[in-house]
């Protein structure tokens, strides 16, 4: 018998109420470009090394059961994680832990479309 293992994440999607009002934040406020090809329901972007999605509530989610991804911890790298967050609070977007520096570089959690608290990391 072989034995399967798992490699390590290889996509990650957050389930949202409104895909076009998601992916437009996505777009505006981090500067992601969508990619070639977005399954059905959802809008996926150009992201490396592991691809990023919005995407429609799978059957039996609900979004309104308490706040999204609760427990969840959700990291975006960026190459100036200071000026994203300057821009960011400067457009009225919730920043839930102000930036400073630590071991992945300077930090910062936003909140993001539907209530999913985000972290930034990097430059």
């Amino acid at each position: 018998m072989t034995t399967a293992t798992v490699t390590g994440p290889d996509f990650v999607a957050l389930q949202v109420r409104d895909l076009d009002a998601a992916a437009a934040f996505f777009e505006e406020h981090l500067g992601l470009t969508r990619a070639p090809v977005s399954p059905p329901h959802a809008v996926v972007f150009a992201t490396r090394p592991i691809p990023f999605a919005v995407r429609e509530p799978l059957p039996g989610t609900d979004l309104d059961a308490g706040r999204p991804g609760l427990g969840v911890a959700l990291w975006l790298a960026a190459d100036d994680a200071q000026a994203l967050h300057d821009r960011l609070a400067a457009a009225g977007v919730r920043i839930l832990a102000a930036p400073q520096d630590g071991p992945f570089g300077r930090t910062f959690t936003f909140t993001g479309p539907e209530g999913y608290a985000l972290t930034v990391h990097g430059g």
